[in-house]
């Protein structure tokens, strides 16, 4: 992890984020600590993710999502050169996320 990120501000908060048990809980959290955009921004990078996994064309992926180019582009750079955190959390999600067809 980048050490610039690695603070006790952000342990804080991703205990925070662990604490948190069921889907309502985190809109209660999230909406409390993201402006609608910030959240919304961050669920779109994760749908980029899930469809770049999928071998989605940039195309189909900005299509879908409303995502620019840029954003897909620094998407795919994370899952090829990032901290491995997009598959470890799409390992566990497993069967369990929702399709995100091409």
């Amino acid at each position: 992890m980048n050490k610039n990120v690695k603070t006790p501000a952000v342990d804080f908060l991703f205990d925070a984020v662990l604490c948190l048990q069921n889907r309502d809980e985190c809109y209660d959290f999230f909406e409390d600590l993201c402006t609608v955009n910030e959240l919304l921004s961050i669920s779109q990078r994760f749908e980029v993710a899930a469809m770049l996994k999928k071998h989605c064309t940039y195309l189909e992926i900005a299509e879908k999502t409303g995502a620019s180019t840029a954003t897909i582009s620094r998407v795919n750079r994370s899952l090829h050169y990032g901290n491995d955190g997009y598959d470890i959390v799409f390992q566990r999600m497993n069967d369990n996320a929702p399709p995100t067809p091409c």
